[in-house]
Parts: C-alpha cells; structure tokens; sequence
C-alpha cells in the first residue's frame, strides 16, 4: 500500500521556517533513557549470546547507561547548558527514579519512548494498542509532572494507528520517521513529525559501524557546517541522538565534549528541545 501518513514535499518548495532569534539550526540532544527487559533479546554489543536468559554480557553492557553513564553525561550536559529531550520509557520512571528527579530538576523535556525497549506496538490491535498507549503515556505523565507531546517509538517502531492514537491522548509530534531536515504536518489533525537522526546516532555509529571517537566529533561537525549553509534561507532541524550505555563510556566521554563544545559555540543556533521545536514550528506555520 502507498504511504498515507504523509505527502511527499520537496524541501526547496516550501515556506521559509524562521526560528527565534533569527538562528539557523535549531538543535536538541535526544537523549534515549532506556529499560530493558532481563530476559528479552535486545541492542547488543555481542550477538553470540543475545538469546540467551539471562544474557549477563549484553543485558550488563546496556545496564551501564542509568547505573554509571547517564551520570557521567548529566555533568557534560549541565557545564555547556544543554537541556536534553529525553526520549523516556515509561517502566524508568519506577525502576530509575534518581534520572526522573534530576532531569525535572533541570526542565528537560520528556519525550514518551514506550513502555520499555524490550517491547513493540507491532501486531497489536487498534484496541490493544490504544490501551498500551494510554498507560505508557499516564505513567510519564504522573512520574514528571506534564503531560509528553512527542513520541518515538521503541526502535522506532509504530503502527499504521499509531499517530491518530496518539493525537487522541492530546501528543502532538512523532519522531520516528526521521526522513526529513525539518517539521512537517502529518495527515493526521495536529500531528506533526521532528526530525530525529539514525545516522548522527551513537548507536549507528560506535555500534553499528565501530566508527572512533575523532571520527564521532568529525561527524557532528560536518552535520552542523552542512545543514548550517543549507539553513541560509530556510531554519533546519539538527539532533544529535545519544545513549548512556554508548556515548558515555569511559574511553569515548572526551569526545561528546569536544562535539558538545563545537555546537554550544557554533553561530546561529537555538539550543532547544524538540517540544520547542514543535511548538514554534506548530505557532509560525498556523498547524
């Protein structure tokens, strides 16, 4: 079938995006606070031993991120004062009440990531689905105060019910379809989609191509000078996709730093969040 959540648009055919103070880039931190389930196969730096129950090697591997390098990011994060949009599920609320406290703490936006990452939406029913969103989405809201407006989905993943599920229980975004340098409106009433990147991502980097850290800062580097000189007459959209177990191991830390750095200090861009991004987006184009 053709895809109807959204038209195609070419991007040198639309309306000028302008974003505060007349910056370029508006650039957020999507920063993926994760759960996984002990005896489920998930992200995994080891294959050989993936279906194992339990899986010590890749379960522990994954288990750093809230034990040891969500901290370790906490400190970068506050010295170059970036606020992050974390892309939360709902099961960290009760096991990781620490990182719930210290994000509200800093105003971070919370961004509903599914229940956990050992679980998908996929051969769900409308009904099943609908009552899986409902609770994934309650329970965020309880733990941090407000109510999430995005979504992205556990490894990205939706169904074709989805979005409209989604603007039912009053969100307002997706990032899962990451095909596009800006926000567009989605067929659905007061959806929209936020760019979200799967290549400036730790995981399809470090993980997925075993790529160092000076090719990392090298990376984010040239994603901001290209989209930089793309943005001369229309604002764009730049993230850059972290997780704790990954990016803030000990050995690869420094080098978020040096990337953190060159974006904090880089001319014309808004250091946002991708609510704010959706919002002013949502208010300029009259969506």
């Amino acid at each position: 079938m053709d895809n109807r959540l959204f038209d195609y648009s070419p991007i040198v055919e639309r309306e000028a995006i302008h974003w505060p103070g007349g910056a370029r880039i508006a650039f957020y931190v999507g920063l993926n606070i994760e759960h996984y389930l002990v005896d489920r196969p998930a992200t995994s730096i080891f294959p050989d031993t993936r279906t194992f129950a339990p899986d010590p090697l890749n379960y522990g591997w994954r288990d750093y991120g809230p034990r040891v390098g969500f901290w370790r990011l906490l400190e970068s994060l506050d010295r170059h004062g970036v606020r992050a949009s974390v892309m939360l599920n709902s099961d960290v609320t009760r096991h990781y009440p620490q990182i719930i406290r210290a994000g509200r703490e800093r105003g971070w936006a919370w961004i509903a990531h599914g229940k956990n990452n050992s679980i998908f939406q996929a051969g769900m029913t409308r009904d099943e689905e609908r009552e899986y969103l409902t609770h994934v989405v309650g329970a965020i809201e309880e733990a941090v105060g407000a109510r999430p407006r995005g979504w992205l989905g556990p490894a990205l993943t939706e169904t074709f019910h989805t979005p409209e599920l989604l603007a039912e229980l009053g969100l307002t975004y997706v990032l899962d379809w990451a095909n596009d340098d800006q926000p567009y409106r989605l067929n659905v009433p007061g959806m929209l989609s936020v760019p979200y990147s799967i290549e400036v991502n730790d995981i399809s980097l470090f993980v997925g191509k075993s790529l160092s850290g000076p090719d990392f800062v090298a990376i984010v580097k040239d994603q901001l000078d290209q989209l930089h000189a793309d943005a001369a007459d229309s604002g764009r959209v730049m993230s850059l996709v972290l997780h704790p177990f990954v990016i803030n191991q000990p050995f690869r830390h420094k080098y978020l730093d040096q990337a953190l750095e060159y974006i904090v200090n880089h001319p014309d861009v808004w250091l946002t969040t991708s609510d704010e991004i959706a919002d002013h987006y949502a208010r300029e184009s009259g969506h």
